[in-house]
Parts: structure tokens; sequence; C-alpha cells
């Protein structure tokens, strides 16, 4: 079983609205994330939730638009994605950072693509 798994990617028109999630499963994670990559761009930062906090973090082109939260009974975080935009297609991966390794740990990916 991976140790880290997204779902809920899909496609939808301009100024639709998706939810990914992403299960960490039995890791004990000290930080959950979530990246993209678009084709032919490198790998970008969306938005963070650091465990055990409030806090969360987000990238300037998603903030106000997008919404990082989690349930802490699943060990699972949520990107609530709204006015979603043709750029914001990418595939979306999700990063937990092991509390006691430290290490990164990503999944496999999904495939977001908003048509105009």
């Amino acid at each position: 079983q991976a140790q880290v798994a997204e779902s809920g990617g899909g496609l939808v028109q301009a100024g639709g609205s998706l939810r990914l999630s992403c299960a960490a499963h039995t890791l004990s994670t000290s930080e959950m994330a979530w990246y993209r990559q678009a084709p032919g761009k490198e790998r970008e930062f969306v938005a963070r939730f650091i465990s055990s906090t409030t806090n969360t973090f987000y990238s300037d082109s998603v903030k106000g638009r997008f919404t990082i939260s989690r349930d802490d009974a699943k060990n699972t975080i949520y990107l609530q994605m709204n006015s979603l935009k043709p750029e914001d297609t990418a595939i979306y991966y999700c990063k937990a950072i092991g509390r006691l390794s430290g290490r990164d740990y990503w999944g496999q990916g999904t495939q977001v693509t908003v048509s105009s």
C-alpha cells in the first residue's frame, strides 16, 4: 500500500470546482502539502498544512480560490479548488513529510484538467 495516495481529479469547465483528497494512511506526518506540474513546466508549490497546527500556506496563484483542509481522524488532507482556470490544468501531487524520518513521501498524482 502506498504511503500517500491522491484522488479526486477530473475534467471541469472554467469557473467550476473540484475537491482533491490525499490519504497518508498509517504515516505520521509533520507536514502535508499539494504541488502541481503542468505540461512542460516544473513542479510548483500550491498549498501546505503544518501538522498539529492550524497554519496553512498558499501560493499567490491560488490564494483566495483554493482551500486546504484536513481530517485528522482519517489522516487525510483535502484541496477544495474553486473558480478554476485553464491555467490550473496540471497533475496535482500530494507530499507528506514523515514526522520521525523527515523523509518526503509523494503520491502518484491526479490529473486536473480545466477546459475553457
